[in-house]
């Protein structure tokens, strides 16, 4: 298996694999793919997407404890 080179504002494998998985579903339910891609699998498909930066994704979580350690 050949190693993975995540992109720089992907922080972990598992918020890359997450964030694939979720695209994946999109393309399951007819979503148009954003890269040319070899592979017709969407899982295959939306991996090359987040590689390529061609899916824009945000972390929720890291605006609530931002306002939360600023006492909002």
């Amino acid at each position: 298996m050949t190693r993975l080179i995540l992109p720089k504002d992907v922080d972990s494998k598992f918020r890359f694999i997450t964030v694939a998985a979720q695209r994946a579903k999109q393309l399951q339910n007819g979503a148009k793919p954003r890269v040319e891609a070899r592979s017709s699998k969407p899982t295959r498909i939306a991996m090359h997407e987040v590689l390529d930066g061609s899916v824009s994704w945000e972390m929720k979580a890291d605006a609530a404890l931002a306002a939360e350690l600023q006492g909002v």
